[in-house]
């Protein structure tokens, strides 16, 4: 059995909190909002996961509303929904990933991104991409206001 899930995550970029994308940490002057660590790119890979293997999505198993998961690590989160999705008899295939961010440029952080990803699904880094989109100046990510993540996953049991 073979199965598809798409995952999404949009964050508002405020001050004084960090940019992470897939669990990297990239320099810039704001980060994302989120009662977790707000890493919009692990949050939409694991509603992708949770969609395909039809578990549920990343609110019914984490949600904002319990102080428990508040700035939370993404990747615990990720690490968590995959012990269930293993346990279910699922298999990453693979993962095709877009993150769209004006500033900074995500490409020179691409390889990292990958590499970190694969590490905590425990998967090869070929199983994974990443691509890179940007807002063309328009809001709200164009303007560097939020930053957005678009995922596709396809699972086998």
């Amino acid at each position: 059995m073979i199965r598809t899930g798409l995952g999404y995550d949009l964050h508002r970029l405020i001050e004084g909190r960090k940019l992470l994308l897939g669990g990297i940490e990239l320099p810039f002057d704001r980060g994302e909002d989120g009662h977790s660590d707000g890493d919009v790119l692990f949050h939409a890979i694991t509603d992708a996961i949770l969609g395909a293997s039809g578990l549920g999505d990343i609110g019914s198993f984490f949600p904002p509303e319990e102080a428990k998961w508040k700035d939370a690590d993404s990747a615990l989160l990720l690490k968590t929904v995959m012990e269930k999705v293993y346990a279910a008899g699922w298999k990453i295939e693979n993962l095709d990933c877009v993150v769209k961010l004006e500033k900074p440029k995500f490409i020179p952080f691409r390889p990292q991104v990958i590499e970190n990803i694969a590490k905590v699904l425990e998967i090869e880094p070929s199983q994974v991409f990443v691509k890179a989109k940007t807002g063309e100046k328009l809001p709200p990510v164009g303007t560097s206001e939020a930053v957005e993540a678009w995922v596709t996953c396809l699972l086998s049991k």
